[in-house]
């Protein structure tokens, strides 16, 4: 009777396929499930100043012009409607500031000459900074 020897001339092979494939879907599961915080934001702390508060604001003047065309100065009422009119009213409310801002806050039915009348005087009367004055609508768009 012949008896095999103990010893095998191949060595046991270990199958890694499936162990990768169960691990991959693992990992899939995973990234699928996790939620991620922002860690990787800045966390900033701003400094502080101990600066004076300005002590004069620029000078703002406040044209308001209705949907007929007529005018207000810092709500003093302008009896003609021509440019000339205006420049002289703004000139005097500016007060000698060169840097009053002038706010236009015209009526949405305003007649567009009616605005650029306003911007023409303030040209004029040498006030270069303009803002417009507007309202959000209620639908907040």
């Amino acid at each position: 009777m012949k008896f095999r020897s103990s010893q095998r001339d191949e060595e046991p092979e270990i199958n890694l396929i499936p162990f990768i494939d169960v691990l991959l879907v693992i990992l899939i599961f995973l990234m699928l499930s996790t939620t991620y915080s922002r860690f990787t934001e800045l966390q900033v702390t701003l400094p502080t100043a101990n600066a004076e508060k300005l002590q004069e604001r620029p000078r703002e003047v406040i044209v308001s012009v209705s949907s007929e065309g007529r005018y207000m100065i810092d709500r003093k009422p302008i009896d003609s409607r021509d440019v000339e009119a205006l420049t002289a009213a703004l000139v005097a409310a500016a007060d000698g500031h060169a840097d009053a801002i002038v706010i236009v806050s015209a009526d949405a039915m305003a007649a567009h000459q009616s605005v650029i009348n306003v911007l023409d005087a303030a040209r004029r009367a040498g006030l270069a900074r303009l803002t417009f004055a507007a309202q959000t609508s209620a639908s907040g768009r």
